[in-house]
């Protein structure tokens, strides 16, 4: 019995905390009439740049690192057409 009115008691209380918390909400919300407007700091157009400027340094530094490193080559020559005629001759040829 103990126990059932205490619970009771929470709700109550956690119920007159929100009653509360919306009342203050409403008061600041009245009080505040002017809306905010946001200023980015950096413009959507210039992330999405920035995004795909680190997209392609990733890629080659990744085919650097895949084709110097682990391929025991020259990390520059992943750049040249050549590297990637044979390649892909290697992999078309069965």
């Amino acid at each position: 019995m103990m126990a059932k009115q205490i619970s009771q008691e929470q709700v109550q209380t956690r119920k007159e905390m929100k009653k509360k918390k919306r009342e203050k909400t409403s008061r600041e919300s009245k009080a505040q009439t002017t809306k905010r407007i946001r200023i980015r700091l950096i413009p959507i157009w210039l992330r999405v740049l920035i995004v795909g400027i680190l997209i392609a340094l990733s890629l080659a530094t990744g085919l650097m690192v895949g084709y110097g490193v682990i391929g025991d080559g020259n990390p520059t020559d992943v750049f040249q057409k050549s590297t990637w005629t044979h390649i892909i001759d290697l992999v078309i040829k069965n």
